[in-house]
This record gives C-alpha cells, sequence and structure tokens, in this order.
C-alpha cells in the first residue's frame, strides 16, 4: 500500500508512527472550553505510562559498573522470569547487552545528544533490567522511566523479557539505536523546569456536523471537502495553541536550510495552510480513500481534533499525537458522538532518524520541508496504522501525566 501511494503521490513519502484515539466520555454537547494538547512528546518510545520507582527497589547485588558512566546497571529481583520465559542464561545475557550497548556509547557519546545531555546533567540513577516491565496499570512496556524521590533523578527499566522477544540478547548494536532514543525521555522526566501553561480553546462542539462511519462512506469527493471545511469552522484546528512557531524559521519544500520568516506569524501562516491543503488531499482524493480510508473517517466523524506543525527543540520525535485523558471526553454533534479527543503533532525541525522506517523515503528532510502532498501521505499512514495500536499503548496516560501544569 505504501509504494503504490508513493508512487501516486510524492517523491519522498514518509511513513509515521502514532495515532491514540479513544471512544469514551461524559459531558453534553454544548460549547465548551478544552485545554488542548501541549506538545511535549516524542515517537518511536515504547510506553511511558505513569510509573514512580519505590523507596527501595529490589535489585541484586551492587550493579555492573560500566567504565565512564556515573550509573550502574542492575537486575531486579523482581519475579515473573519463568512465566516471561526466561532463564539465568538470558537475564544474564540483558544485563551483558545493555552493558555493552552503553559502553559503546560512551564510547561515541557525542553522537547520542539526549544521553551526552543526561550525562552532563547526571539525570540517570540507574539503570534497573526487570524480567518484565510494568507500568501502574499493569502494562508491559519494552522501556519505562520513572522518576526517584530524589529531584532531577531518573531510573530507567528496561525488559528482559522484551529484549529477548526483539532478539536484541547479545547483540547491543541492534539495541543501540532504540536504547538511545529512550534518553529524550529520561531528559524529560528528569526535567523539573516549569512548564508552559496549557492554552483553552473555545470550540463549537454543538454545531459540529460529525458524520458517522457509513455516512462518510456515501460522500462524495466535494461533500468530503465541504465536510472538512465545516469542521475547521467549528472546531478543527490546523495550529499549535501554544504558538511554539512565533518568529521561528521556516522551510521551503525540499529544502533543508531554513529560512528566517519576514513576520512574526510567517512561519505559523505557512504551515497551517500547508497542513489544510494536506487534509483536503486526504479527504478529497480516491487514493486515500481507497488505501487508508480509516484516515478519512477519522478526519471527518469528529476523532481528531488538531492537526498541526509545532517546534519542540528539545524532543527528537518528528511526529506524535496527544489524547486528552479520558475523563475529560466530550460530547460532539447533534447525536451526541462521545470522543476523546486527539491530535497530530508534526515537530517542524526534526528529521527522520536513521534506524527509523521511513528513513530512506525522507532523504533527509525535515518535516517542515516536506509537500504537502508528503504531509497528506504522513498524515493518512500515521492514522490508518497506528491509531488502535496506540489507542492500547499506554499514551494517554503519560500524556496527561507529563503535560505542563
Amino acid at each position: 500500500m505504501v509504494n503504490r501511494l508513493t508512487r501516486d503521490r510524492l517523491q519522498a513519502g514518509l511513513l509515521i508512527t502514532f495515532w491514540l484515539p479513544v471512544v469514551r466520555a461524559l459531558g453534553a454537547g454544548l460549547v465548551v472550553c478544552v485545554i488542548l494538547f501541549v506538545p511535549e512528546t516524542q515517537a518511536n518510545h515504547q510506553g511511558h505510562a505513569t510509573h514512580a520507582e519505590p523507596e527501595n527497589p529490589a535489585v541484586i547485588g551492587e550493579g555492573r559498573e560500566i567504565s565512564g558512566a556515573p550509573f550502574r546497571v542492575f537486575l531486579s529481583t523482581g519475579t515473573g522470569a519463568g512465566s516471561a520465559g526466561l532463564d539465568a542464561a538470558d537475564l544474564d545475557a540483558a544485563v551483558q547487552t545493555v552493558v555493552d550497548a552503553f559502553s559503546i556509547m560512551l564510547q561515541h557519546r557525542a553522537e547520542y545528544p539526549r544521553f551526552d545531555e543526561s550525562l552532563t546533567k547526571q539525570a540517570l540513577k540507574r539503570v534497573v533490567i526487570e524480567p518484565v516491565v510494568l507500568n501502574d496499570e499493569g502494562k508491559a512496556f519494552p522501556f519505562l522511566v520513572a522518576r526517584t524521590k530524589e529531584p532531577g533523578l531518573v531510573t530507567l527499566l528496561i525488559s528482559a523479557a522484551s529484549l529477548k522477544d526483539k532478539g536484541h540478547l547479545n547483540h547491543p548494536d541492534i539495541l543501540l539505536p532504540v536504547l538511545a532514543r529512550e534518553f529524550q525521555w529520561v531528559v524529560s522526566k528528569a526535567d523539573t523546569a516549569p512548564k508552559a501553561k496549557t492554552v483553552a480553546v473555545e470550540r463549537d462542539l454543538q454545531a459540529a456536523p460529525i458524520r458517522t462511519d457509513e455516512e462518510i462512506a456515501g460522500l462524495s469527493a466535494d461533500e468530503r471537502a465541504r465536510l472538512l471545511q465545516h469542521l475547521f469552522d467549528t472546531y478543527l484546528r490546523t495550529v499549535d495553541d501554544q504558538k511554539s512557531l512565533a518568529g521561528q524559521p521556516l522551510y521551503d519544500v525540499g529544502s533543508r536550510t531554513p529560512t528566517p520568516p519576514t513576520h512574526a506569524d510567517s512561519t505559523t501562516k505557512l504551515y497551517d495552510i500547508r497542513i489544510r491543503e494536506a487534509l483536503q488531499k486526504i479527504v478529497r482524493e480516491p487514493s486515500f480513500l481507497e488505501q487508508t480510508p480509516k484516515a478519512v473517517r477519522s478526519l471527518l466523524n469528529g476523532k481528531v481534533w488538531n492537526v498541526a506543525c509545532v517546534n519542540i527543540a528539545q524532543r527528537d520525535w518528528a511526529t506524535r499525537t496527544r489524547v486528552l485523558a479520558e475523563e475529560k471526553a466530550v460530547v460532539v454533534g447533534k447525536r451526541g458522538q462521545r470522543i476523546q479527543p486527539a491530535a497530530i503533532l508534526v515537530n517542524v525541525h526534526r528529521a527522520a532518524a536513521p534506524d527509523d522506517p521511513y528513513y530512506r523515503e525522507t532523504q533527509g528532510l525535515p518535516m517542515g520541508a516536506l509537500s504537502a502532498d508528503q504531509l497528506a501521505l504522513v498524515i493518512a499512514l500515521e492514522i490508518q496504522h497506528n491509531i488502535q495500536e496506540k489507542s492500547l499503548s499506554g499514551h494517554t496516560a503519560q500524556d496527561a501525566l507529563s503535560a505542563p501544569r
């Protein structure tokens, strides 16, 4: 499907990770002010629902020292190894693999800026290998960054079962890029500085012309485009409510060199136009309805509330979705459809990492240099392939936890 769309749509298409809607709710179909989405996240991390380190986590021994590192790697005494299909050799291999991966990162510290930053700030207290890593809701994740009782210090938990399942045991070179990505979470969760406040945005939810999936399937291309325009007029936003693009440089399509804006709002306006054009392409053109129908439906049935380009310099993600906490779900449209609002945030200055599955297609371009055609493919593939997976992955809880107060 990707190849066909790429041939039809563009020279440098993109795949993307992440979409997250859930259908639960409360409230009434009224004009309300909803606190929306603060772009404080990244792509490709493996789940960070709420989890706090206990006072004295049970670990074995004094931990494995790594030359040049201020932290050690410990093996947890937690149960579950046998039920996870692990034996003593697997646990030993997990510890050694992680130690070897860190040793390589230390030798090439400059190539891993988030890891380097965490070392400079001494943000990582320790690394703990657990048979299975569970968050407070009992969901399993490959990695999890847990805040400690000490401000500015976190613990990185790593699942031995996940390392085995993914073929990382005894292959530190394969684990390395995945492990390196986790350090943006180490830096993020260790950061105790005050965060920007969220912005309340008024939306005319009762008047939103939400359609059912069956109705959407029967609409013509022009009708779908008109419906999308009505959603723009009522609640669907295409700019960053945090105004992170104000005064920021912009990219011409296909260029890797940022250009200073002529006015403070030039970059915001440019990407607002580009995003809206991309969304119009998704809902209008037959190829998207045929090959990414979930994207078309989600844009027109009320699940998506915000699609915007943002500038989050301290995050390594190229694209990221955010969903409001379940208890803030609302009722939209005359039918009273219950929605847990979702957004997609495109980090303008970021490019795909070399190990990302869509790296080759991007040709190293930052996300802000993509054309409307490319953005349309990015957004459509994100919704089509990841919306259900992400709704089950625990990102919602972490977003609620990490959002600035």
